[in-house]
């Protein structure tokens, strides 16, 4: 992110900032790289030479970000890197996203930490926050070193890919977690009754002939964490849930008080297990999808308040991985490009929610998540970072995943016509993706 910021005015637009609850027509002034000005109604912004962009009928809302993602370095370059996931990320309206610890060699020092932190500011289009893993190699036996990592940078705890099984051990990282203030993300997966599995438990699991993974794999790890947590008051967070069952439990802990949130992904909210039809590898994915009745209860979960953070679990991997027979094929799919539409169409087309809290749960909800708000990310702050997403909801266009600034094509929407697109996307006050000149009448300086 080496790029000189410039001056620009924003007028306008429908300013949405889920932080203050602002949600207005609004001119925007970015100078060098921060929020100079923000003006309603009449008023007028002296820009003075300023670049002025006419965004009107757009949305302006803070930068969107994304606190589960997998950009596979070190070690994983032929799937992707921070280079091309995070010019994927801006390609998506993303200016923020928190990597995972899944790579080879684990984030699970802080060298691996610093790692990081150099080759973002070497390579990357955007902001990128480490998700260190708790312990060391993943392997859910020794705890990593969580106060060193955390020390170094290390934003968030999780090992991801793998739920902690001991429950000692994990007991442990809660406690850690509530003294540094920090939150701890699990994979909710219970290893003993996911040996071999390769999707979802049910009808179609048998029509294929595949061993299947039954909801309450997620759901024992989910209630053992929160009755832990009842004791400890660690901030918990449950990564991309895939069970209906698992929604009800979570609102029941968020009741008595704990401090517990949860996060839903594009796939699960739109397809199901009917997906993996024909054995599909673009629909194998961890968790997997599940039936309607789960997708339904995702969807009133958000409705509800009870799931307040989406996040894509974007997960790249090569064709050639995903051309192997389903059995072998890894787990996941990609999502940061295609995410924005994907949420509008589940969650705002279904009347689940409205367009600014579908931007809060993209934006100022993860950033508390991630205890970003105090350094004004995730909101339209005077003085703030220049991190600013503009948005066309009723841009229409068909997922191509040849076209995609990811390395990866392992997209189970390939093809899908949707509506909504991030028309141009800004970090720091410079601009990372724009696209402002394809909209029918076209919106210039």
């Amino acid at each position: 992110m080496t790029d000189r910021p410039t001056s620009t005015l924003f007028t306008g637009g429908r300013l949405l900032d889920p932080r203050t609850g602002l949600d207005a027509t609004a001119d925007v002034l970015i100078r060098d790289g921060r929020i100079a000005a923000i003006e309603t109604g009449s008023g007028r912004i002296d820009a003075g030479d300023a670049e002025r962009i006419d965004v009107d009928g757009l949305l302006v809302c803070p930068g969107l970000i994304d606190p589960h993602v997998h950009l596979r370095e070190p070690g994983q370059g032929a799937k992707e890197t921070i280079e091309t996931g995070t010019r994927a990320a801006v390609s998506g309206g993303f200016t923020t996203v928190c990597c995972m610890p899944n790579t080879a060699p684990t984030l699970d020092t802080p060298d691996m930490v610093d790692w990081v932190a150099m080759k973002t500011k070497e390579t990357a289009s955007c902001r990128v926050l480490v998700a260190a893993a708790a312990t060391l190699g993943r392997k859910g036996e020794a705890l990593a070193p969580m106060h060193a990592m955390h020390a170094a940078g290390a934003a968030a705890f999780t090992d991801d890919g793998d739920g902690i099984a001991d429950a000692d051990l994990m007991r442990k990282v809660m406690q850690i977690c509530a003294s540094l203030g920090t939150v701890f993300m699990q994979h909710c997966q219970e290893p003993t009754l996911t040996r071999g599995a390769q999707m979802h438990e049910g009808a179609m699991s048998v029509k294929l002939g595949l061993v299947g993974w039954p909801r309450v794999a997620e759901e024992l790890m989910l209630e053992r964490d929160l009755r832990l947590d009842r004791s400890i008051g660690a901030r918990y967070h449950a990564q991309h849930l895939s069970s209906g069952g698992s929604v009800e439990i979570l609102k029941a802990a968020r009741e008595d008080g704990v401090p517990a949130t949860g996060e839903v992904s594009p796939h699960h909210l739109l397809l199901t297990d009917a997906a993996c039809e024909g054995f599909n590898t673009n629909a194998k994915m961890n968790p997997p999808l599940r039936e309607e009745s789960d997708r339904r209860a995702l969807l009133q979960g958000v409705a509800d308040g009870v799931i307040t953070v989406l996040a894509t679990d974007h997960a790249p991997h090569t064709t050639a991985e995903k051309s192997r027979p389903f059995e072998e094929a890894p787990l996941g799919v990609i999502g940061v490009e295609t995410a924005l539409p994907l949420y509008a169409e589940a969650l705002v087309d279904s009347g689940a929610v409205d367009w600014p809290r579908l931007i809060a749960m993209m934006t100022i909800e993860p950033a508390r998540l991630l205890d970003l708000e105090h350094d004004g990310i995730g909101s339209l702050t005077i003085g703030g970072p220049g991190d600013i997403t503009v948005i066309d909801p009723k841009f229409e266009w068909t997922i191509d995943a040849d076209t995609f600034e990811s390395k990866a094509r392992n997209c189970p929407f390939n093809g899908r016509k949707v509506r909504g697109r991030a028309m141009l996307t800004m970090v720091a006050g410079s601009s990372r993706c724009n696209r402002l000149s394809e909209i029918d009448a076209p919106i210039g300086v």
